[in-house]
């Protein structure tokens, strides 16, 4: 039914589409197959298309511009990868990206002329492009650092490149995906999720070091 009512609406050639999650009710499947033909129906038609979804999968491979929204308002507008790149807040962080950014309650330090941050014992340096005013002027407040789960390395070569973001992790839970490994971890009693390669040998109970790309975390307020 939702597939001929969107063939109805598509035959009579409109100047603008609006789709209410049309694909709430299809299998995991379908709906991805119905993701790809109406992306590819856009590009044919070449009618604007305003689609509302909760799937935040959907909005990042089908949309050209998204609108984050959050009880009535508008959180931020943008594509698809400088919404990923650029949160400009919490919510819209821990929106988009599967899974979701972890978030890090931490402190800000200045060292002499470089700026730190404080995770519990650990002090992870932040790369010079990170510092910038509006970061100064948090130093020696709390910050919440958000950081993407394949920004989380358990390999030795990052362990050796990045020693002054480097931390040490008790793995919880590892969950093979295939391709990747997720492993639930616990630092400084701060849960996070890393997405690692398949070839990691982290396993449940494990206490493991971690690098952090600092130069692609994000701070929050």
């Amino acid at each position: 039914q939702q597939r001929v009512a969107i063939a109805r609406a598509i035959a009579n050639s409109p100047s603008l589409l609006l789709l209410d999650e049309p694909l709430s009710n299809l299998d995991a499947k379908l709906r991805l197959d119905m993701r790809s033909e109406i992306k590819r129906l856009h590009e044919d038609l070449g009618t604007t298309i305003v689609y509302v979804t909760h799937d935040q999968v959907e909005a990042m491979t089908m949309g050209t511009r998204i609108v984050v929204m959050k009880d009535g308002l508008i959180q931020q507008v943008d594509t698809p990868q400088n919404l990923y790149d650029n949160p400009v807040n919490l919510f819209v962080a821990g929106f988009i990206g599967t899974p979701q950014m972890n978030f890090l309650n931490c402190v800000l330090e200045k060292q002499g002329n470089d700026v730190y941050v404080k995770f519990g014992a650990d002090s992870l340096k932040l790369p010079a492009e990170k510092v910038t005013d509006a970061v100064l002027e948090y130093v020696g407040k709390e910050v919440v650092m958000g950081v993407r789960p394949e920004c989380i390395h358990d390999e030795p070569m990052y362990l050796s490149s990045m020693p002054e973001s480097v931390i040490e992790t008790d793995v919880e839970v590892t969950e093979l995906m295939g391709a990747e490994i997720y492993l639930y971890l616990v630092a400084e009693e701060q849960n996070m999720i890393a997405r690692v390669s398949s070839r990691s040998k982290a396993r449940a109970g494990d206490v493991i070091k971690v690098a952090i790309d600092m130069s692609r975390i994000h701070l929050f307020d």
